[in-house]
């Protein structure tokens, strides 16, 4: 049975993705920061798969909490099959680079960039002893070509980096049959995080090109998609699911 191990998944885009692949018939470790209610919903929604689901809490700023989320994944189930960064600290306040803390700053690389280095790290041995991985990290709409992003500098300066990151790692890894890609989310917004696509479809988005608002059922379903093994030639792409909205200009 394959393992999939996703940061921040009871709850937003991370949970739609934690049900698909439960759906598929995957064990899923799920990590999660502080929330109990998410983590006592998914856990009742998904009581009749109770023997294929592991919660681990843990800050993805924090190294040692990384490397016990992946030990406990393997401890239990055995595997590494998927490796999914969904967590993505973010500051919801406008302001520009020289106003962020050092804090600030601190948090948006630790968690948007570094954590991918130490689950990485981590869980790498265990996939190439499988000759089998799927790598998935999060971006932006146009992170592929490192636009500025404006009071959005720190949290856009991770993801940008993740980018090479994402496409070292799938070249550097091939050899043993693991990929990486990254998936880019448009602008999904509240309820739609957790929303279906028939649901969005009752609502007109005047913002998104296609009419209506991304979801976390179309995010999922990409990842569900490059998580097959027949997918393995797509590796070190940089996939936009937003729509056609424009994610980074919407605001200026």
């Amino acid at each position: 049975m394959r393992h999939a191990l996703i940061t921040a998944g009871t709850k937003g885009l991370g949970r739609k993705v934690t049900e698909r692949l439960l759906e598929k018939g995957y064990s899923v470790t799920v990590n999660y920061r502080s929330d109990e209610n998410a983590v006592k919903s998914l856990k009742e929604a998904y009581r009749h798969a109770e023997d294929r689901l592991q919660f681990v809490q843990g800050d993805v700023t924090k190294k040692e909490d990384l490397i016990r989320l992946v030990d406990e994944a393997v401890q239990r189930f055995g595997r590494i099959d998927f490796l999914i960064n969904n967590a993505g600290p973010y500051i919801f306040e406008r302001k520009k680079l020289a106003d962020y803390t050092d804090e600030e700053w601190y948090e948006m690389i630790e968690g948007n960039l570094s954590a991918v280095f130490h689950l990485f790290k981590r869980a790498i041995p265990i996939m190439r002893k499988q000759r089998f991985g799927r790598i998935i990290t999060y971006g932006f709409q146009g992170a592929e070509h490192a636009p500025g992003w404006v009071t959005r500098a720190a949290f856009s300066a991770a993801k940008v980096g993740l980018v090479s990151l994402t496409k070292t790692i799938a070249l550097e890894e091939a050899e043993y049959g693991i990929t990486a890609n990254m998936i880019c989310p448009g602008n999904i917004l509240g309820d739609m995080k957790e929303a279906t696509i028939a649901y969005s479809r009752q609502f007109k988005d005047a913002a998104t090109p296609v009419g209506r608002s991304g979801t976390g059922e179309d995010i999922a379903r990409v990842i569900d998609f490059l998580c097959e093994e027949d997918s393995d030639m797509i590796t070190g792409a940089i996939i936009e699911v937003t729509g056609g909205v424009d994610v980074i200009h919407r605001y200026r």
